[in-house]
């Protein structure tokens, strides 16, 4: 009976996805969803940002393993994202009206920074794709019975199938029901959940420092890792696509505003939710601490709920989950066709531009795909993914929208010793966290590019005078 469900549930998400994609006639529908979405939908699609494997499998079992320092980075970092985008990003990069975030390096800088902005951003997003293949994957070896690898490709074909035809329309629709049945399925089982076992027969067993959210050592080193962990989504996702993507597609600035900030804390209540599923699977059934980590959640629900219970559950974890791929997807696809393959195509018109945009999905998830079936690990996938942006992409977008002086010279820079730097701190293993010599590299590249001899327009774009 349980599978019958799934199968309907999925099913369904197909037949909205395909509807949706009935509103898609040119690029920007693809794309930004035509920039007509309203503040209720806005919202869904922002919050469904990251509510996917992350956060319902990686994050509970960090959090069951670890307590609270283990979440700093999902849902805690992932949160400050949104509200840090909503207060100081979403107003400027609105009033340009760009198709992509990679649009915003070449009319602040040049062509050249385009590309090498373009280029990273596309491979930050593969690992982070990956994740959410091997949760579909995790998912329909759970419920279907099919193996882990079987699962990855028939979930996989399932969210691409939906994108290619839809897009930006088929992710935003998909994402507000997704989120109707995320946030209402996760209440309902929590609830019972907590109503047959009170919170303090649970937590009575927890170490005394588990919800302590500051470092227990006091030295530098370990404050240093602390604050890479609020900051590997916190600011690295604030350069990616899909953020820029969701918050543009909203109908106004007031509401891509006020709708990422209302993500953003929506988000950070929404998460916990399976964090505490997590730690009643631990404490109740510690032998599914035994086996993988990431299946403490599933397997709490699987083999000790009724029947209504799994149905909701696993409902949820399947939208959380392709409301992530989908945009994840879409989101480098979007960088590729617009950013990197589009200025290669002499008069190329928007129907053309469409089927680029299209064939960029297909690319992007066979891409991911590939890495699915070669990693396992999913919250390691989507740490990596934030970090890469972060060390390359974040200093020269906030010094573009804040410093009417950067140039392109130093924008390049940035990027190129940012990446080189935090490569180089891995090779080491350094103890601090090489993310955050490579965002002081990153740093470093802007100022040393500051001083480099440039007869380039140091300000293409009136972007940092903009309120």
């Amino acid at each position: 009976m349980l599978i019958f469900f799934i199968l309907l549930y999925l099913l369904g998400n197909v037949g909205i996805g395909y509807w949706a994609s009935r509103k898609v006639k040119n690029t920007q529908d693809f794309l930004l969803a035509g920039r007509r979405l309203p503040f209720h939908i806005s919202t869904a699609v922002v919050f469904a940002t990251w509510f996917g494997s992350e956060t319902l499998l990686g994050a509970s079992s960090e959090f069951a393993a670890n307590g609270l320092l283990g979440v700093i980075e999902d849902p805690f970092g992932a949160a400050l994202c949104l509200v840090l985008v909503g207060f100081f990003f979403a107003k400027k990069l609105y009033r340009l009206n760009l198709l992509t975030i990679g649009d915003y390096y070449r009319i602040r800088y040049n062509r050249t920074t385009e590309i090498v902005s373009s280029f990273f951003m596309v491979i930050s997003y593969f690992g982070w794709i990956a994740a959410q293949m091997v949760a579909l994957g995790i998912v329909m070896n759970q419920v279907l019975g099919t193996s882990t690898v079987a699962g990855i490709i028939i979930g996989s074909l399932m969210v691409v199938g939906y994108t290619f035809l839809g897009g930006m329309w088929s992710v935003s629709i998909t994402d507000f029901v997704q989120m109707l049945m995320i946030v209402g399925g996760l209440i309902l089982i929590t609830t019972s959940v907590m109503m047959q076992v009170p919170m303090e027969q649970v937590t009575a067993q927890l170490p005394d420092n588990f919800f302590q959210l500051t470092p227990t050592e006091g030295g530098a080193e370990s404050w240093l890792n602390y604050i890479a962990l609020w900051i590997t989504i916190g600011l690295g996702s604030i350069p990616q696509q899909d953020v820029f993507q969701r918050v543009m597609s909203a109908k106004s600035e007031r509401i891509a505003v006020a709708s990422s900030i209302s993500a953003g804390f929506l988000y950070l209540t929404v998460a916990f939710l399976p964090l505490v599923l997590a730690l009643y699977a631990k404490t109740l059934h510690p032998e599914l601490m035994a086996q993988d980590a990431q299946l403490l959640v599933p397997g709490l629900i699987l083999n000790f709920s009724p029947l209504w219970m799994k149905v909701l559950f696993f409902g949820a974890l399947l939208s959380a989950i392709i409301s992530t791929a989908s945009g994840a997807i879409l989101a480098p696809a979007s960088i590729l066709s617009e950013n990197m393959l589009k200025p290669f195509f002499k008069n190329i018109n928007d129907k053309q531009l469409l089927l680029l945009s299209r064939m960029c999905v297909l690319l992007v998830a066979v891409v991911s795909l590939g890495m699915a079936l070669m990693r396992s690990n999913i919250y390691e996938l989507v740490s990596e993914s934030s970090a890469l942006s972060l060390v390359s992409l974040f200093v020269p977008l906030v010094a573009g929208l804040y410093w009417r002086k950067t140039t392109a010279t130093a924008a390049i820079f940035s990027i190129l010793t940012g990446m080189g730097t935090w490569l180089l701190a891995m090779a080491l293993a350094t103890e601090v966290n090489p993310m955050l010599y490579g965002l002081a590299g990153s740093i470093a590249g802007l100022f040393i590019g500051m001083l480099w001899p440039s007869n380039s327009n140091s300000y293409k774009a009136d972007i940092s005078s903009q309120s």
